[in-house]
């Protein structure tokens, strides 16, 4: 790679938020971003568990490390925690929307509204708040890039995952009306939609299903489950100026899979 090149890669000076990062994809994300250049904020609903991989981070990378819990399905919450960020850094170059849940596998038929709204609340309304929060400080500052981490299970039904799939397909569409209303503001907006990735979700699956790690690596062209670490690439490619010209797009890091 050219020197131009790998400059466009480089996020010395900027500051990243990433939801969710004490574990799988958001672990690798933060800590990739750290190693890029990044002052990065680890973020989960735990403090001490933020804390703890905040200072594991610290010590890989020798980056300037943030701890600040913060549970995204709490509208009221995210705005302190925000201003917790500006004030520890003075600014706010990248948001990394990955917390997500799926607590459980609940069909159409069973579906209670608790149970709706509490994925909902989680997996898009907390994307959409934080984004809201963060918006007006990218602008400030010239512009910045939030990148919202979907799912292939967006694009095809499922059973028993209908809340978490509808969720994150209205997370796709928010994603590109974000892109459209803050274009003006040079604040870029994206979607990472991953299909299967190791995580301990898919760990306990295939201890209670054997032969379901097999059936979802099969789901893809290379045949096998991504380690979380594959997520880094694209996750910094979005969060950096070499996707200048990106935005409003969706980008499938599946293996393969078909939307």
């Amino acid at each position: 790679m050219s020197a131009i090149g790998a400059e466009r890669f480089d996020l010395t000076g900027k500051v990243a938020i990433v939801t969710g990062s004490t574990k799988g994809i958001g672990r690798a994300a933060v800590e990739g971003l750290a190693e890029h250049g990044a002052s990065v904020v680890v973020s989960s609903r735990k403090q001490d568990l933020c804390d703890q991989v905040a200072k594991e981070i610290e010590a890989t990378t020798g980056a300037e490390v943030f701890a600040r819990a913060c549970h995204v399905g709490d509208w009221d919450a995210i705005p302190g925690f925000i201003s917790d960020v500006r004030d520890r850094f003075g600014r706010i170059d990248v948001l990394v929307n990955n917390a997500g849940i799926n607590p459980d596998r609940v069909g159409v038929s069973d579906m209670t509204l608790e149970f709706w709204r509490k994925v909902f609340s989680v997996n898009l309304e907390g994307p959409l708040r934080l984004s809201q929060t963060v918006a007006p400080i990218m602008r400030a500052q010239g512009g910045g890039s939030i990148v919202n981490i979907g799912t292939m299970a967006a694009y095809s039904g499922g059973n028993t995952i209908c809340a978490y799939g509808a969720s994150k397909a209205a997370l796709v569409n928010l994603t590109k009306s974000m892109a459209m209303e803050w274009a003006d503001w040079k604040v870029r907006v994206n979607v990472l939609s991953p299909g299967p990735f190791m995580s301990e979700m898919v760990e306990g699956a295939g201890e209670k299903a054997p032969g379901f790690k097999a059936l979802i690596a099969g789901g893809t062209f290379l045949k096998r489950i991504a380690d979380p670490s594959e997520i880094v690439g694209p996750v910094v490619y979005l969060a950096s100026d070499a996707s200048s010209f990106v935005t409003g797009d969706d980008i499938s890091v599946s293996g393969g899979m078909q939307k």
